[in-house]
């Protein structure tokens, strides 16, 4: 007899994006669709017990950089082992398209230097069959994935096609830029570009420590490629800001380009660690665009925002001292060896680093750098800083951080909390959170392989905020998937996903509240050129299904490759 159904979920208590009240229902699938809710006769060729289950719709990660991975893998993880079913690519501006066979190398940097991807890794792994963006977007539509992507038109790469080595060299763009900066954004987006990206940031830096080609470019030439967007009457911008020059002085630029152009805007908003919360005047700006008519959301992590450092990553409190380079090149137990020689140990106890780059000198901040262990705990006491446990003890906390490699045989990580950290707390990033105007984000899945793994911040949130918080800082279920789902997905302009209702997108999640949870990060190597990034485990997923399909059971890939890419709002 045929199945009524390609798909039924029985008994699951429905968290249904919307933030309305959890309802028991069952959910049916045909088609890649929703075909029914509720109570209903029929049977599905796969049915999934969900009882003492919650079905919430597949959540959409804002925030990635997966441009390069979505070409040549299948699996964009760790994303879609945390209940990701749609990714955002070209954030931040940087991206391979559109690109010219001279530029690739300057991308390549930049993508180096911005997102921590080892050049060897992209220049095996990206074939460069595009020039264009839109040939870009159609060598992400033919290829095969677990979960669906949709991406950003990135500024740098759209600077340096229309400007060469003057875009490089932030040169100012001349009125005939302008002119073809606002078209091929015009064609980007009727091509399928969920918006256009940008970097403001002074920290955003090419591998050779350079400035990347959108720093600090004239306000003019944004309103004119957002006015591209305009033309096209379709798009997002994203933007990341420079608040180390102040939010008085950056946001005005959001709230001008969106005056200007009618189109939404998201960009990324994070509490200091010390200091006056400066978020909240972020917060009153926000409203004041809203209040014009203005559209604007702000990304903010669950958690910390921060490296993990460690001897096998890019990032360590010794990385830049002169001896640590005479190492570098050693495979870690030979490291570790060195590293028990006492004249070796003198020497990095008490060199001073070298200038690098700027991430490298984030690792030495020690009042807000602990130990990351087993489960990992993202919300420290401020005891276990190694600035204070070196108090404790009376040793400088270089010697607890080399202590602590010793005594792992060099596998021991420390988390570096470099903001949303506020005072110690997460007091700050829970208030920001459930703000009406902010969505969570800057899980950074795709970049940072050797130096952040935040792409399993969803789970995070259910872990921490949901399941395991107490009293007023305790974030309800159901708000909790509706910020995941349909909130980030209507922040980027996707309307036919985040929601649980008939017709709508399969994309769906079976949770185990009990069982959710993160393991400590660990190191694999499947990159192209042998290449290793920091992966991260999730338990409590019995399902994660896009257009009906599961791509995971029981925390473990099936295999599947439903995904696609998704052209614009249009979805």
């Amino acid at each position: 007899m045929m199945a009524d159904f390609d798909l039924v979920i029985r008994n699951g208590t429905l968290a249904d994006g919307s933030g309305g009240d959890l309802q028991d229902a069952d959910v049916a699938v045909r088609d890649g669709r929703i075909a029914a809710i509720g109570s209903f006769a029929g049977r599905g060729a796969e049915e999934i017990d969900a009882r003492h289950r919650i079905v919430t719709p597949g959540f959409v990660d804002v925030h990635t950089h997966y441009d390069g991975q979505a070409i040549w893998s299948e699996t964009l993880a760790p994303s879609s082992a945390h209940g990701v079913t749609t990714a955002i690519l070209g954030n931040c501006g940087v991206g391979f398209a559109p690109c010219r066979r001279e530029d690739q190398d300057m991308l390549i940097n930049v993508m180096e230097g911005v997102e921590d991807i080892p050049g060897v890794v992209m220049a095996e792994g990206l074939p460069w069959d595009w020039e264009t963006f839109p040939e870009y977007l159609d060598r992400l539509d033919a290829g095969r994935r677990d979960i669906d992507v949709a991406a950003y038109l990135p500024h740098s790469p759209l600077r340096v096609y229309v400007m060469g080595e003057r875009g490089a060299r932030q040169e100012p763009a001349t009125e005939d830029d302008l002119k073809r900066l606002r078209a091929l954004t015009r064609d980007a987006m009727a091509a399928g570009a969920i918006g256009f990206a940008t970097s403001r940031l002074s920290i955003h830096k090419t591998a050779d420590g350079g400035a990347i080609p959108t720093f600090d470019a004239d306000v003019r030439e944004l309103e004119e490629i957002c006015a591209g967007m305009k033309d096209a009457g379709q798009g997002t911008l994203q933007i990341v800001l420079d608040a180390f020059r102040g939010w008085d002085n950056e946001y005005p630029i959001i709230d001008r380009l969106v005056e200007s152009s009618g189109r939404p805007a998201t960009f990324t908003l994070a509490s200091g660690n010390e200091g006056p919360p400066s978020w909240r005047r972020v917060l009153d700006l926000m409203a004041l665009t809203k209040a014009k008519g203005g559209q604007v959301t702000a990304q903010v992590m669950p958690r910390p925002i921060g490296l993990i450092c460690g001897l096998e990553l890019s990032v360590h409190p010794f990385i830049m001292c002169a001896s640590w380079q005479k190492i570098a090149h050693l495979p870690l137990a030979d490291k570790v060896a060195a590293m028990r020689d006492p004249a070796m140990r003198a020497a990095l106890l008490n060199e001073t680093p070298e200038p690098g780059h700027p991430f490298n000198a984030l690792g030495r901040n020690w009042r807000w750098m602990f130990p990351l262990d087993n489960p990992p705990n993202y919300a420290p006491p401020p005891e276990t800083s190694l600035a204070a446990m070196a108090d404790a003890r009376g040793v400088t906390p270089e010697e607890i951080a080399y202590d602590r490699f010793l005594a792992t045989d060099g596998k021991g990580m420390i988390l570096a909390a470099l903001g949303n950290f506020e005072g110690g707390s997460l007091s700050a990033a829970h208030e920001m959170l459930t703000h009406p105007d902010c969505v969570p984000g800057l899980g950074d899945g795709g970049a940072h392989y050797g130096a952040i793994c935040d792409a399993s911040y969803s789970t995070y949130l259910l872990q921490h905020w949901v399941r395991d918080a107490r009293g007023s800082e305790r974030i309800d279920l159901a708000q909790a998937i509706h910020m995941l789902s349909a909130k980030s997905a209507r922040a980027v302009g996707l309307q036919d996903r985040g929601l649980i209702r008939l017709g709508a997108k399969a994309d769906l999640n079976v949770i185990d509240m009990d069982r959710i949870g993160i393991a400590l990060p660990h190191i694999v190597r499947d990159l192209p050129a042998g290449g290793r990034r920091l992966d991260q485990r999730a338990t409590g997923y019995d399902a994660t299904i896009v257009s009906g399909t599961l791509i995971r059971r029981g925390d473990e890939a099936t295999g599947a490759r439903p995904g696609r890419l998704v052209r614009g709002a249009r979805g």
